[in-house]
């Protein structure tokens, strides 16, 4: 496992950050980190492949909420 120093060190390092507010590390095998500024929350490390995968697994969860949402309104009507 990795040290917290070189965990913060990548963290803070500017080059693994894409467009300032993507985070694409490939040394760095964890799925969630905090933001850059770590009062706005978490974010997901792109490099790593899995993340996409819960990208996904969230778009299909609220479309498929947001179609049930539609369907349950008019069905009341």
């Amino acid at each position: 496992m990795y040290s917290q120093e070189l965990k913060n060190k990548w963290h803070d390092d500017p080059k693994n950050w894409k467009l300032g507010i993507f985070y694409f590390n490939t040394a760095d095998k964890r799925i969630v980190i905090s933001k850059r500024l770590k009062l706005f929350g978490w974010t997901l490390n792109f490099a790593n492949p899995l993340s996409y995968i819960i990208m996904i697994g969230l778009v299909v969860a609220v479309y498929f909420l947001r179609q049930h949402h539609v369907k349950t309104n008019y069905s009341l009507g």
